[in-house]
């Protein structure tokens, strides 16, 4: 089956295809149709599965984009996963002018209340934040026609369930919901009984097993540290994740790296947002190699190529396993997924292989050793280089910043207006348009930016400082 079989818009077939997805993958081709249908799904996909685009595609194909109030919701454990997910479906609704909008703890709740009473197809958020605004009314439900819990297993882990229900709750009777999980424990099985209609049941997990080759070492506590700098310096991966039990043990094993002159950020709980989401966009665009955290980014990082991952402490509980490996061998691509078991971990160690139904595949860790020469010279190789698709969907649109906003009286329409009076410019070549307090953004389609920038002075009579966006493109 192709993408052009399932009759989805062109603005969709263009985008998916600027980014390289030329066939649908497995869990695509069998989620994709029951959605566009208005069948309610569970799905039991891994991490890495290409499950993100099997929602966001339908989705954004039956959306109503003149409407103003959001007509999906998507509920994710992590904003790390929120500003993943939202920037998937900016990617694949590039061209269909969609908007969506992450929403999230630990940022003013009050900007996130003026950006909602804005045109908003698409709401991706925590469920903590989402309760928030459903029960401040803030967030208008009444048009949802799709609820997607991404990770759900992982939300009922740290204790969503409660928030996810009452969410819920809020809903219209008529939409669709759809559930994915890496796994599908007893309270999941429980609440799709409550909450679906007749959901379609997609289960992939025995045939999109990930491609990822598992090692595992016995090393003493007091020599950790030790033989991570070894094997970094034996397997030299491109890119790699370092996955910690505490936000202390991340501190500790960064500082490490660090002071070896290793490639490396680090990412924990405890962290300021900014920082946090900073280091991880610098992972991803491959300025450093080593990535240390702790399981807060087991869900969400979605990095091409992420070539080795190491367990540094064991997983608790044991299904955190199968999230964290998730992150490395995505699609096609080879993976290699080390764990390190110290003298404390036998009772995690059972629990795990009970779990995966087969051994841990133990080596010997005195191979892993290497001179200390050997071990300084092959430490410090240089970033990996990460060709990003999506800048192509970048090609012929330009992000204008106007210094105006709602503190001026200006309106969408207002800019509309405005540029549509330009010879040579059309409402089809203008996008999607953010009007702020104090300042207003606008996509500018089809190479007309320079066009547009050079003739448009004026917005409703007022003179406004007019230029090309400084974050050039995204939302």
């Amino acid at each position: 089956m192709t993408f052009e079989q399932m009759n989805l818009d062109q603005n969709i077939i263009q985008a998916l295809h600027t980014l390289g997805y030329e066939k649908p993958l497995p869990v695509q081709e069998q989620v994709i149709p029951n959605i566009l249908s208005q069948t309610d799904c569970i799905v039991k996909s891994r991490t890495g599965s290409g499950k993100t685009a099997s929602f966001a595609i339908p989705i954004i194909q039956n959306l109503e984009i003149d409407e103003r109030s959001p007509q999906a919701l998507v509920l994710t454990p992590t904003r790390e996963l929120a500003l993943q997910i939202q920037q998937d479906f900016d990617r694949i609704g590039t061209f269909k002018k969609i908007k969506t909008l992450p929403i999230f703890g630990k940022q003013p709740f009050k900007f996130q209340k003026e950006d909602l009473k804005q045109r908003c197809h698409v709401v991706i958020g925590t469920p903590g934040r989402v309760l928030d605004h459903l029960q401040q009314q803030t967030l208008d439900p009444s048009k949802i026609k799709y609820v997607v819990l991404d990770e759900a297993d992982e939300m009922l882990n740290m204790n969503f369930l409660d928030e996810v229900q009452a969410i819920l709750k809020y809903m219209p009777k008529k939409h669709v919901t759809c559930l994915f999980s890496a796994t599908y424990p007893a309270v999941i099985q429980r609440m799709s009984k409550k909450y679906l209609y007749k959901p379609a049941k997609v289960d992939l997990t025995s045939t999109n097993k990930p491609n990822i080759l598992e090692e595992a070492y016995h090393v003493n506590e007091e020599h950790k540290e030790l033989f991570l700098l070894h094997l970094l310096a034996l397997k030299k991966p491109e890119s790699c994740m370092i996955f910690c039990k505490t936000q202390a043990r991340v501190d500790a094993v960064y500082a490490c790296l660090e002071k070896n002159q290793v490639s490396v950020d680090k990412i924990h709980g405890g962290m300021m947002q900014e920082e946090r989401l900073s280091h991880m966009r610098r992972f991803k665009k491959g300025k450093v190699r080593i990535l240390v955290c702790t399981d807060v980014a087991s869900r969400g990082i979605d990095v091409f190529k992420v070539e080795m991952i190491i367990n540094y402490d064991m997983p608790s509980p044991v299904e955190t396993y199968t999230h964290r490996i998730g992150r490395s061998g995505r699609v096609d691509e080879q993976g290699l997924a080390i764990s390190l078991v110290n003298e404390y971990d036998g009772v995690r160690k059972e629990k795990l292989e009970e779990y995966l139904g087969y051994n841990l595949p133990f080596k010997d860790e005195g191979e892993v050793y290497l001179s200390d020469l050997d071990v300084l010279d092959s430490l410090k190789e240089s970033n990996r280089v990460v060709v990003d698709k999506s800048k192509d969907l970048r090609k012929g649109i330009t992000k204008i910043y106007l210094n105006g906003g709602k503190n001026k009286k200006i309106r969408p329409g207002d800019i509309v207006g405005a540029i549509c009076e330009i010879d040579g410019v059309t409402v089809d070549d203008i996008g999607v348009i953010q009007v702020q307090d104090h300042q207003s953004y606008v996509d500018i389609l089809n190479d007309k930016g320079k066009l547009v920038l050079k003739n448009l002075k004026t917005i409703k009579g007022k003179t406004l400082r007019i230029q090309k966006a400084k974050n050039g493109f995204g939302h």
